[in-house]
């Protein structure tokens, strides 16, 4: 078991930190101590450690907090997406050194401001929050899935695959067409209804999700033949881009 003050010094986190950690309940102590200190265990340093790494992440504290207590989420699963999201930022940070050293070197005006962009990172960020329900939208999703029963689930789901159904029945159309970009917005439409706002920006980073997932992909080929969730994510990018909503 560690102390407070071993866990700081080993951690480098403050300790006046900790404190607020175990206020909030993102880490609480494994235990206390008779003479009423808090004690952690090797568990407890190793949560704290992701705490870190996802606050490095940019991850607000209650985001962390959601994620870490999802007990559905696999340990595995969030060690090998904060690699994902650690290697992402550790490119745009080469990218800005290897600016500075060209500005160093070469002088003038460099007009590459690509370094700077961090839509990329955030774009899979934002799906990781997502992912893990992270987000006020999960949240929204939970509350009204906890209105429905077992029948009304089922309803909605057969509806949901139904509009994959749909799509991949008219994949001979062109993504960008107005059939195909109706039922894009079909979709978008019945996310809003029965499970959370789903924005354009939002539907976006479920179109990657369901094409880098498994799972997802797996079951809306099912419905809608293989390639459907290729093509729908070609049809939401073309939704995305000329949508005001």
């Amino acid at each position: 078991m560690f102390t407070v003050s071993e866990v700081s010094k080993l951690t480098g986190v403050s300790v006046r930190t900790l404190h607020h950690y175990d206020t909030i309940e993102l880490l609480q102590p494994t235990e206390i101590s008779a003479a009423g200190y808090r004690l952690y265990d090797e568990s407890a340093i190793s949560r704290l450690r992701d705490i870190l790494i996802f606050r490095e992440l940019k991850f607000k504290l209650s985001e962390i907090k959601t994620i870490l207590n999802n007990k559905n989420i696999d340990r595995k699963d969030i060690l090998n997406s904060q690699v994902e999201l650690l290697t992402f930022e550790r490119d745009r940070i080469n990218r800005l050194i290897s600016l500075a050293h060209n500005i160093i070197e070469n002088g003038g005006m460099n007009m590459d401001f690509s370094a700077f962009d961090r839509n990329k990172s955030e774009s899979y960020r934002k799906e990781a929050m997502e992912k893990w329900g992270a987000t006020e939208a999960w949240s929204e999703f939970e509350r009204k899935a906890n209105k429905c029963s077992d029948n009304d689930d089922r309803a909605v789901n057969e509806a949901f695959m139904q509009i994959f159904t749909d799509i991949g029945r008219n994949r001979n159309l062109p993504p960008e067409s107005k059939e195909i970009q109706a039922l894009i917005e079909r979709l978008r439409r019945f996310i809003c209804d029965n499970y959370y706002n789903c924005t354009p920006e939002i539907l976006h980073g479920l179109s990657l999700m369901y094409v880098s997932d498994e799972r997802f992909k797996n079951t809306i080929d099912s419905c809608g033949g293989d390639g459907t969730t290729e093509y729908i994510k070609a049809a939401v990018e073309y939704y995305c881009k000329h949508t005001s909503k």
